[in-house]
């Protein structure tokens, strides 16, 4: 009898702290990558977007400077 309320007090308290690891500390973690992700997908998005511009840019200038 002893034993078996001993594993199960020991089994409450690993699921227990397993819980509290999850609700405190991974969630807020998972939030945390979840808004850096976006962050860098904007950036990204960004770059993406200058690199093509000067891309346009560069072929007019050549285009212009062939036909002259």
């Amino acid at each position: 009898m002893i034993i078996t309320r001993s594993i199960s007090l020991t089994n409450f308290v690993v699921a227990s702290s397993a819980l509290g690891f999850q609700v405190f500390v991974l969630y807020p973690w998972h939030n945390k990558l979840s808004d850096d992700f976006d962050q860098l997908k904007k950036e990204h998005l960004r770059v993406l977007q200058t690199i093509e511009r000067n891309q346009k840019h560069a072929t007019m200038k050549s285009d212009r400077d062939n036909n002259h």
